[in-house]
């Protein structure tokens, strides 16, 4: 059995309580909310905070507003199946009730909030083992070791941001707030994220995620696809956030995000431009698809061999693609 370590939990009572309090404890401390992420990974000794600050009773942060019109925020407390369930985000935003429909399992969709599953930890196979097994491969670079074990030349962690929301939630443009002792910031959720396994996030230690901002309704389509072995639980091994502003017939812009296939998410570039100022045909998504490729970058750190995970990142968007291209 595995066994928490020793840590002291604190249970703050307002927002700026519980920025106050890790300020206080420093950058070792850290925030938890329903835990799903946090508790195992400290069980597996890859977090061991002194100081754990817990979040579930603070009710500002499971509170929603705005209509789909003005834009939806959600607090970043929410649990998922909250956000999956809920009839204006299933309206406005069908592609995130999508995506977090595809977390996991109900239990623990019933924990886990949407701020946690946007500062999800990077994952990998080296580094998702408990400590006696990482001890006996003499640990990886993401923890307590030196070398990558993925690509053992690499002077950095290779380790995959895994989030099922972050693809939808960067296509659309969502919005982060974090709050912080210097005040609070307003963030693209695309900014939050760097391409690097173990310091993957721009949100300071001592900031708390409060809110996801999601934009008005203004005429976009957005989908998500997600690849795994199972049809439940899994984490992706490859995931598209696609979403296209339409005139028309024509795609006024283009979003397309890979997950899965990199330490942060990729934006397909190549991809948006070659359906920018077109129809959705089969030629000008073939095109796309074959752009998107490029850019994805699986080693094998996850499940599934990564040259089919690459060679599916083409089936994946033509997918997506040919689901928006429809009335």
């Amino acid at each position: 059995m595995m066994r928490l370590p020793k840590f002291k939990y604190l249970q703050p009572k307002s927002i700026k309580e519980a920025v106050k309090m890790i300020a206080d404890a420093g950058p070792t401390a850290m925030f938890v909310a329903g835990g799903t992420d946090l508790y195992p990974g400290m069980k597996r000794r890859q977090f061991t905070p002194p100081v754990v600050i817990g979040l579930s009773r603070l009710r500002e942060l499971r509170r929603k507003r705005g209509t789909p019109e003005s834009g939806i925020v959600l607090g970043a407390g929410m649990t998922l199946t909250d956000v999956e369930r809920d009839r204006k985000v299933r309206a406005a935003h069908p592609a995130l009730a999508r995506a977090v429909e595809l977390i996991s399992t109900p239990p623990l969709r019933n924990m886990g909030t949407l701020g946690g599953n946007v500062l999800l930890d990077t994952r990998c196979n080296y580094y998702n083992q408990n400590y006696e097994w990482r001890k006996g491969v003499n640990f990886c670079m993401k923890k307590d070791g030196t070398v990558c074990w993925v690509a053992p030349s690499s002077s950095r962690c290779w380790a995959v941001q895994s989030s099922d929301s972050v693809p939808v939630l960067v296509a659309i443009g969502a919005k982060a707030k974090l709050v912080g002792p210097a005040g609070e910031r307003v963030i693209p959720v695309a900014d939050l994220y760097v391409d690097d396994g173990i310091n993957y996030l721009r949100k300071r230690p001592d900031e708390l995620l409060t809110e996801i901002q999601l934009p008005a309704v203004n005429g976009w389509k957005a989908t998500y696809w997600k690849l795994r072995r199972r049809g439940s639980f899994d984490f992706p091994v490859l995931s598209v956030g696609a979403c296209a502003w339409f005139d028309g017939p024509v795609v006024k812009d283009a979003k397309i995000i890979l997950g899965a296939v990199g330490s942060h998410p990729i934006e397909a570039v190549e991809a948006q431009r070659a359906i920018v100022g077109k129809p959705l045909t089969p030629e000008s998504i073939a095109a796309a698809a074959e752009s998107a490729f490029r850019p994805a970058k699986p080693l094998d750190n996850t499940d599934f061999a990564m040259t089919w995970r690459k060679e599916m990142v083409r089936q994946y968007v033509k997918g997506a693609l040919e689901e928006l291209a429809r009335p």
